[in-house]
This record gives structure tokens, sequence and C-alpha cells, in this order.
């Protein structure tokens, strides 16, 4: 799914612009045990009460692709004749009515979490979208529905005792502490299924939701989808740092690592101004050429090509917001932390001077020591 499709569908999860008219929910304790089932008709809401609910199944279709958001991919024998891919067919197929598969999806969600001493609220619910024709100049038509995509959106929403407030009681005209015995906070865990693309239904993937990047939610996704859920944005992100200064060596200079940032800094921006709306994506290829080119020898660059793909498997995109920082440039030493803008990356100077290593950046004006604005002394001062 590109962003365009993703927003597409993110726009439709409101109240009175989607065809959700009933809301499954399973209401779990902290044991796991099963407390209600409540089925909640979405026409008998308060407009506040629909709004959080769409909101709570929004959710999982916000998030930065790659972190927050993980496309998932069914293989095909799992598609044709998996247990798991069939019982989320089946959910659709029966447009949720079936009680007995209702209960079978909740059984398995619930077996796969650790409440971690709180509750837990299991949202379901099923769209039926007929998909518009989309005009060369991007304008929707709305009376001209090209295909029907139907699809599945489920929310994990951790419910935890609130903390006791000051409230006025008008009744009484005093003060006292009230508290809200259980509230409900945004999904830690969610998906949407089947996938949007090319504006249609790709019943060989899903997009999965994690609150937390660094949690990859293997048990969940293996019980729900039966698939490989892949590394965490964090896991990527190390793995990549780690294969590059490995392959590099001694050539994993301040130099080589500043020019890579720099360049993809520069793609990444070119891709932003071009509107395209799927993700850049880099190759170990392309960024072996941007090494190559920053003067690495060719036998570095083989070997860091080859244990990328190793690693992250043959011809397999990289994202480079997720493996490489690209919203700051921050440099470490033992001693102190320089963090800059990316623009500005190429200010910070690495020198040999008098048998020592220096960083140099700099300082002409605007110099401030803990908030407080000072100058610096020139030699002849």
């Amino acid at each position: 799914m590109n962003t365009k499709e993703l927003g597409e569908i993110r726009r439709r999860v409101a109240p009175g612009k989607c065809a959700v008219n009933k809301i499954y929910s399973c209401y779990v304790n902290s044991a796991k045990e099963i407390i209600s089932c409540p089925e909640i008709s979405t026409g008998l809401l308060t407009n506040e009460e629909a709004e959080t609910f769409f909101s709570l199944l929004k959710k999982p279709l916000s998030g930065t692709r790659g972190k927050n958001l993980r496309e998932l991919s069914f293989p095909t024998s799992e598609v044709m004749e998996g247990e798991a891919h069939g019982l989320l067919s089946a959910l659709i197929r029966t447009k949720l009515e079936d009680e007995a598969l209702r209960k079978e999806f909740f059984d398995r969600v619930i077996e796969t979490l650790e409440p971690d001493g709180y509750n837990l609220l299991i949202l379901l619910a099923m769209d039926t979208y007929d998909v518009p024709y989309r005009a060369k100049d991007d304008e929707m038509l709305p009376d001209s529905s090209e295909t029907v995509y139907r699809y599945l959106l489920s929310a994990v929403c951790p419910v935890k005792s609130g903390k006791p407030e000051l409230g006025y009681d008008s009744d009484e005209g005093a003060f006292h502490t009230r508290t809200v015995t259980q509230l409900v906070e945004d999904p830690a865990l969610g998906f949407l299924f089947p996938a949007f693309d090319d504006r249609a239904a790709n019943l060989y993937g899903a997009m999965f939701y994690t609150k937390d990047q660094s949690l990859k939610h293997e048990a969940f996704i293996d019980r729900i989808f039966h698939v490989e859920p892949g590394m965490s944005a964090p896991e990527q992100k190390e793995t990549f740092s780690e294969v590059l200064a490995e392959s590099l060596g001694e050539d994993c200079s301040f130099g080589v690592i500043q020019r890579l940032h720099e360049d993809v800094r520069e793609k990444l921006q070119l891709h932003k101004e071009s509107k395209l709306p799927e993700a850049l994506s880099l190759s170990a290829g392309d960024v072996g050429d941007i090494l190559r080119e920053s003067g690495v020898p060719e036998e570095k660059v083989a070997e860091f090509r080859e244990k990328c793909e190793e690693s992250f498997g043959e011809d397999a995109p990289l994202d480079p917001t997720t493996v490489m920082e690209s919203r700051r440039f921050e440099v470490v030493t033992p001693m102190v932390k320089i963090s800059v803008d990316p623009e500005f990356s190429s200010r910070i100077e690495a020198r040999f001077f008098e048998g020592r290593k220096y960083l140099l950046i700099p300082a002409d004006e605007g110099v401030e020591i803990n908030g407080v604005a000072c100058r610096i002394e020139t030699e002849d001062e």
C-alpha cells in the first residue's frame, strides 16, 4: 500500500463515511478471561462515542510505514489453504455475522497477548467500499465504482484504571475526588486485511500496526496471519549499522558516513518533491554506489552488498528512513554528543591537528551556554 492508498482508507474510517454499521468487541481482563463481548451498533452511538470508536479503529492505519506500519506478505500456500488466512477470509465472507468465527478470532488474539496487569479491549469491524474511479487529474468520480473492496479492521486497546481527580459536584456545590474506573487507551496493535494495493483488494497482503515499533508481536502475527514478522524498525537500523561498520572496517571513516547520509538525504528530498505516492526504497547496490563514489575500495563495497543481502534478503528494498536516521545528524564521542539538522551536516568537519583528532563546528554567532547567550573570543583578544 502506498501513501495515497493508505490515506484513502484512513479518511474513509469515520462516522457517516463508511459502511461500518456494527463494531464487534471483546473485553478481556488481565488474567486473559473474557468479561463480555458487546456488539456495538454505530447508529445508536452519540456523536462523541462514534468519533471515539472510529478513532480507535483508524489508529492502526496511522504512523510511519516501515516503523509503526509493516506490510505483511502471505505465501501462496497460506492464501490457498492456510488456516489463519482462511479464518480472516471467512470473517469477510460472512460479513462478521458468524458468532463462532468471531469467537475463534477473539480466542486466537487472546492467546497471543500479555496484558501485563491491565485489561484489553479487542475491536473488530468490516467495511465495504465501492472504490470510485480516479481520473487522470486525481479527481475521484463517486458514481463510477470500478471494484468493491471488503476489508477488516481490528485494534487491541489497553484498558487501564484512571487516576483520582478533583471534580466539582454542582448539586452539593463542593469539590470531591472522583475516579473513572477504566479508561480505553489508543491501540497497542492492530491490522487491516486484505491490503489495498492498486486501489483493490490484495489477498496476499495485510497492513500491521504496532504503537511501539521496537515490539515485533511475533506470537500475534504467527497466530493471526501465520507469516514471518520480519525485523522491527530498530532491528533493521541496528543490523544495517553493523553490516556497514563490519564490511567497511578501516574505510568506515567520518567522511564516508557523512557523505552517505548527505546523499541519502538528497534522494529523500528529491523523492518528496516528486510527490510520488510510493515510499523511496534503496537497494544494497544503490548504497554500494554511494560508498564507491566516496572512495571505498571495490572489495569492501562487494562485501557490504553480500552481507546486506544475507541480513535483509536478496534484492530486498531498504527503507532509508528506517535503516538510517534521516531527521537528524548525530555524532557521539565518549565526552560529547553533537546533533544538528541534516541540512547542515556538512558543516561538521573532522580534522587532525598536533597529534589529535578534532571535530570542528562553525560558531560565528548564536552561541549559548545553558541558555545564556555568549560570544567566543578571538586569538587577538
